[in-house]
């Protein structure tokens, strides 16, 4: 029988082991922090827990409200809440960005420990790490990148961030049932390790450290929603107040196909045609002689910057009313750009007969700015700003 000094050795055997103070795991490089320990990695966790959670939810909801299945229903108030929900989304997005790493950081070991499987259950929940440190990984950063308008990937990226945000989130669920009784223990005083002074310390100070980054990053990207701290919001993608009529624009004319030449046409005329007894084809002159309503109401984008404004024009449901519409009915509109993914959207009951559905003319104002969807766009409470359509060329009712 070959003794120690002789048996056949691993390359990794070559690395030079070292036991880690705290949980006492030996590990194949030296991570030597007593920050590598449950009650960190326990603490942060759930931090991530709640974090990826809120994230989940209120992507969810956006995702529905732009593609509803038949049985979703999204009404058309309160009429800010869009606007608090997508920016809850986003902020919350960046925000869990450094408690990822911070976490990454401090479990770091546990990728290096030997053997790297102990038994199947072991392989189950190790492989099951795939999905949700890959899938967190990518949401986070593809969802920053979106946020900076920056696409350096073939795919589409709102349906590529849903699906892998289905998969994370059941590889965190799997995750939470596996390690809720470890979880536990670590955090019950007095368990397991004794927890010294200097332990206390330091782990408090890196746990600050990492809250603190997230604050000052939802800081410096929280003033494209509230205004007041626009200045402070370096990061911001948006800022409230800039932009034609001091509000800003995801999309200007000039890099939309079409625009350009048809808000200039002197023939447009808005068609409300579909189900209705009467077709109606009216030119910017006649939608100003009809009666006007103006109504205070954000333009809430899905990359999470809003601002308020004042929009004038004609109700949609007028419009309905005077075209001998259904009291039910829905509506599709449609701009007379040339392609593009969100050239029409769709009016459910709610948002078609609300008093604050509007077939916008002015903006505080003052005509609107083509960039603004000049001769008229559709302007709706508790909308995402890319279903409220510019330059609109014509209501089909359904």
């Amino acid at each position: 029988m070959a003794d120690e000094s002789t048996r056949r050795r691993s390359p990794l055997d070559l690395i030079t082991p070292s036991v880690n103070e705290v949980t006492g795991e030996k590990t194949l490089i030296p991570f030597s922090s007593r920050l590598h320990e449950p009650r960190t990695a326990a603490i942060l966790g759930i931090a991530l827990g709640v974090f990826f959670t809120t994230c989940f939810a209120t992507g969810l909801l956006s995702h529905l409200i732009q593609e509803p299945p038949g049985w979703f229903h999204w009404p058309s108030r309160p009429a800010g809440f869009y606007r608090v929900s997508q920016s809850v989304h986003v902020v919350a997005g960046i925000a869990t960005i450094p408690l990822l790493l911070a976490k990454l950081w401090v479990v770091a070991p546990k990728f290096w420990t030997w053997p790297p499987v102990k038994n199947a259950a072991h392989a189950v929940e190790r492989i099951s790490l795939i999905p949700l440190v890959g899938g967190g990984v990518f949401l986070l950063f593809s969802g920053l990148l979106n946020v900076a308008r920056w696409y350096p990937w073939p795919f589409f990226f709102p349906r590529a961030h849903y699906w892998a945000a289905w998969i994370m989130i059941g590889a965190l669920i799997a995750h939470i049932g596996a390690k809720s009784t470890t979880t536990r223990a670590a955090l019950r005083r007095g368990a397991g390790v004794p927890l010294v002074v200097a332990d206390t310390k330091v782990r408090r100070r890196f746990l600050v450290g990492a809250a603190a980054t997230s604050g000052v990053l939802v800081a410096a990207t929280i003033g494209n929603t509230v205004g007041p701290l626009r200045w402070l919001s370096v990061l911001a993608q948006r800022r409230p107040g800039f932009g034609p009529q001091g509000l800003p624009v995801q999309r200007s004319a000039a890099d939309t196909s079409g625009v350009l030449t048809g808000a200039h046409d002197p023939n447009w005329r808005l068609v409300v045609s579909g189900k209705v007894a009467t077709r109606l084809e009216l030119s910017l002159d006649e939608l100003r002689k009809l009666p006007q309503h103006s109504a205070e109401l954000p333009i809430a984008c899905v990359e999470g910057w809003s601002q308020s404004a004042k929009w004038s024009g004609v109700r949609v449901r007028d419009l309905l009313e005077k075209a001998g519409a259904a009291p039910g009915a829905t509506v599709r509109v449609e701009s007379f750009q040339n392609g593009g993914l969100y050239r029409k959207s769709e009016l459910n009951e709610s948002h078609a007969h609300d008093v604050d559905t509007l077939l916008a003319l002015d903006l505080n104002g003052e005509p609107l700015h083509v960039d603004h969807g000049f001769p008229a766009r559709l302007i709706g409470p508790n909308r995402p700003g890319v279903m409220q359509t510019k330059w609109v060329r014509e209501l089909v009712v359904q």
